[in-house]
C-alpha cells in the first residue's frame, strides 16, 4: 500500500513539475514578446515610449532575476535583461557631434561592463561562456563564413544600411570597431551569457530557438523583414556551432566580417550597391 501511495505521489510530482516547467517557459517567451514589442515601439511609433518599455522591462526581469535567485533559478531572467538593456543604453549615451563608428565603441563599454557583471553574478567561469581558443583551424574556417555571409545579408536588406567609416575616414579602424564591438560583444552576450543561461534554465533545444529569436528581436530596429529572416536563421547556425565548439573566437570574427561587408564593403562597391 505504501508503495502504491508512494508511487502515485511521484506521478503526481512529475505532473506538477511539468506543469510548472511549461509556465515557467511561457513567462520567458513573454518576456522576449514584450523585448519586441518595445523594439517595435521604438522603430515605428515613439522611441520615447520604447525607451521606457524597454527600461521598464530591465527593471522586471532584474527584480524577477532576485526573485528566482531565491530557489536559485536566476540564470535566464538575468541574462535576458542584457536584451533592453542594449536598448536602453543605445538610446541614453548623448553621441551627437560624433563619428557613427565611435557611436558603437561609447555605447559597447558600458554593455561589456554589465555582460561580465552579469556572467560573474551567474558564476560562469570564462570557458562557460566561450572565452576560450580551442581548435584554432576550425575557428578560422568559421570565420570566413562571415564573408559570403555578409555579402547575401546586403543583398536581402532593404533599405541598404548606411556607409559606416571613422572619424578620420580610416576603414582599418572602422573594421576593428565593428569586430570587437558588435561581433564579440553581440556573440559574447547572445551565445556566451544568454544561450548558456538558457540551457541551464530549460535545455539546449528551448535554448537555441529562445537566444536566437531573442538576436533577432534586437535587429528589428535596423532591418527588413527578409533582413530579419536572414538573421535568424544566421543566429541559429551560429548558436549550433557555439553548442559544437564551446567558444564565440570564430563566431566573433564572423559576425564582425559580416558587418564589415554590411555597412563598408558593400556600400562602397558600385556593382554591389546597385543589387
Amino acid at each position: 500500500m505504501s508503495e502504491v501511495r508512494i508511487a502515485g505521489l511521484l506521478r503526481k510530482l512529475k505532473e506538477y513539475m511539468g506543469l510548472e516547467r511549461s509556465k515557467t517557459l511561457a513567462v520567458y517567451w513573454l518576456y522576449a514578446a514584450a523585448v519586441a514589442l518595445a523594439e517595435l515601439l521604438t522603430a515605428f511609433w515613439s522611441i520615447k515610449l520604447g525607451f521606457f518599455v524597454h527600461l521598464s522591462l530591465t527593471g522586471l526581469l532584474l527584480a524577477h532575476s532576485a526573485r528566482s535567485s531565491r530557489h536559485g533559478k536566476p540564470w535566464l531572467y538575468l541574462a535576458l535583461s542584457l536584451a533592453p538593456l542594449i536598448r536602453v543604453v543605445s538610446l541614453s549615451i548623448p553621441l551627437a557631434g560624433i563619428s557613427p563608428i565611435l557611436w558603437y565603441v561609447a555605447i559597447s563599454v558600458p554593455l561589456f561592463a554589465s555582460g561580465v557583471i552579469v556572467a560573474r553574478i551567474l558564476g560562469f567561469r570564462s570557458h562557460d561562456v566561450g572565452l576560450t581558443c580551442v581548435n584554432l583551424p576550425m575557428q578560422f574556417l568559421i570565420a570566413l563564413a562571415g564573408l559570403p555571409l555578409g555579402f547575401i545579408e546586403y543583398s536581402v536588406s532593404l533599405p541598404a544600411p548606411v556607409i559606416i567609416q571613422s572619424a578620420t575616414g580610416n576603414i582599418w579602424l572602422s573594421a576593428i570597431v565593428l569586430v570587437v564591438c558588435t561581433g564579440f560583444l553581440e556573440e559574447f552576450i547572445f551565445r556566451g551569457i544568454m544561450y548558456s543561461a538558457a540551457v541551464k534554465a530549460a535545455g539546449e533545444r528551448f535554448a537555441l530557438f529562445f537566444a536566437s529569436s531573442v538576436f533577432t528581436i534586437m535587429h528589428i530596429t535596423q532591418l527588413s523583414f527578409s533582413g530579419l529572416l536572414f538573421v535568424f536563421m544566421v543566429s541559429l547556425l551560429f548558436t549550433r556551432v557555439y553548442a559544437w565548439q564551446g567558444s564565440i573566437l570564430g563566431l566573433s570574427l564572423a559576425h564582425g566580417i559580416i558587418n564589415i561587408a554590411f555597412y563598408i564593403v558593400c556600400p562602397l562597391d558600385p556593382y554591389l550597391s546597385s543589387w
